[in-house]
């Protein structure tokens, strides 16, 4: 893969107009503004990262998280495009557009979550349960096996392209109209479910783009020159932003997980400290923390700083060193994995007791519970309902549906698609107060 090619910006949607002429942003730079202001995004703020939406105390939300990780991301971007003006300079003669590296990876950050269905991966599951063990089994016959695939492995990943490039009724036909590189540098995993996980790979964990989608990735890998990895199944080599995109979400959420437990009291000061510490790469950091700061909190918020910092430009180092590796699709670890000592112990102390102490924490189950459980009922209801609207009850449910989810094709498929683009779009908030109105739980009220 080269970078003249990888860095477009061709809009999709929109492939028959040139360039920008707006001198005050780039198109990479609309990318980013255009997501900032969109639906989809603002709805971030009441989708749940890891803790339940809280009370009196703040923790972040998938929204907080989004602005952060495209925070870290372009300041990767950035420290690497410093290596290559000093090191490589023929390089940005050549490909004039890397310059634009660092809003590239901020605007696909800011888009890396907004796939995730309300209660995150346990939405994820709950849909992915309806069609494999729930009333859904029943449509497998009306579907071809890639389709069967999207459905019994939904993934918010997928979800994510579907949204930025799929067209919504009475919406317009160009969806978001993101450059060509932008929506790559989304792509964690560019292949479709009907390849099959592969946990050895990188790139095929999960996958990337329904079977609707794929005309349209292959459209964007096409234009960037994307390596294809078999003819078998639609398979292809990540681009090489989606390392920073990746690195820079692994970096925010693992700190700040460790801040948000400290402030609901799962983690002392004293254990987070511990954990931060050797992130901290400073000499006088301990004088800070005694003489300067009385607040715990405060404390926690400077070694949280220190260690993002730190581990934002090892990963970014890594980066521009491991060029040769990312342009010809042989690189099969993260940025993080490739983390040197001594920041690698550390790094993985951090994995250990995130996942021990606080994904494990009593209120974060009862919450993917809860999640499971109204995301499925939703389903119970919603898929039937659109699929065959003819009875009065049906015809009633449909109407709970916003007209921008129906769909005029008649295909199972497309059909289950629309509940779920539905389904999926809705705030923890909201599929809560639906689930109770439509099961007869509460009452809905006026507003």
């Amino acid at each position: 893969m080269e970078w003249k090619k990888l860095l477009s910006n061709k809009r999709f949607g929109q492939e028959q107009y040139g360039a920008s002429s707006d001198k005050a942003r780039s198109d990479f730079q609309r990318d980013y503004d255009r997501l900032i202001f969109s639906s989809p995004f603002r709805r971030l703020q009441n989708k749940t990262q890891v803790f339940p939406l809280p009370g009196s105390v703040f923790v972040h939300n998938r929204l907080t998280h989004s602005l952060e990780v495209a925070s870290v991301a372009r300041s990767m971007a950035n420290i690497f495009l410093n290596n290559i003006e000093s090191k490589n300079p023929q390089l940005i003669k050549d490909a004039p557009l890397i310059t634009e590296v660092g809003n590239i990876v901020a605007a696909a950050a800011l888009a890396h979550d907004l796939g995730n269905p309300a209660f995150g991966h346990s939405g994820e599951a709950a849909i992915s349960r309806y069609f494999t063990d729930g009333d859904g089994k029943v449509y497998q016959k009306d579907m071809n096996d890639a389709q069967w695939h999207d459905l019994i492995n939904f993934e918010g990943n997928a979800n994510a392209i579907r949204i930025l490039t799929h067209p919504l009724k009475g919406k317009g036909n160009d969806a978001y109209a993101l450059t060509y590189s932008t929506l790559a540098s989304i792509a964690k995993y560019p292949c479709a479910s009907i390849a099959g996980k592969r946990k050895e790979l990188l790139h095929r964990k999960k996958y990337g783009f329904f079977q609707s989608e794929e005309e349209s990735f292959e459209k964007i890998a096409n234009e960037l020159g994307l390596e294809k990895e078999t003819n078998e199944y639609l398979i292809y080599k990540r681009h090489p932003l989606v390392y920073l995109v990746e690195a820079a979400d692994d970096i925010c959420y693992s700190i700040i997980d460790l801040e948000d437990a400290h402030r609901l009291k799962i983690l002392s000061y004293e254990e987070v400290k511990g954990y931060l510490l050797p992130f901290a790469n400073s000499k006088t950091i301990e004088d800070r923390l005694t003489n300067d700061y009385e607040d715990d909190d405060a404390k926690i918020g400077l070694l949280r700083a220190k260690a993002i910092n730190t581990l934002t430009k090892t990963c970014a180092d890594i980066f521009y060193r491991e060029q040769e590796s990312l342009l010809n699709g042989s690189l099969n670890k993260s940025l993080t994995d490739l983390i040197p000592e001594p920041y690698r112990s550390a790094w993985k102390a951090v994995e250990k007791v995130s996942v021990e102490r606080i994904y494990n924490f009593s209120s974060v189950i009862q919450k993917e519970v809860a999640g499971y459980k109204i995301m499925a009922g939703l389903l119970e209801e919603f898929v039937p309902a659109l699929i065959h609207n003819n009875t009065h009850y049906y015809k009633k449910l449909v109407k709970l549906i916003p007209k921008q989810y129906h769909t005029d094709l008649t295909d199972i498929y497309s059909r289950t698609q629309s509940v779920l683009d539905f389904v999926s779009g809705m705030t923890d908030l909201y599929a809560v107060d639906l689930y109770r109105n439509i099961k007869g739980i509460s009452f809905p009220s006026e507003t």
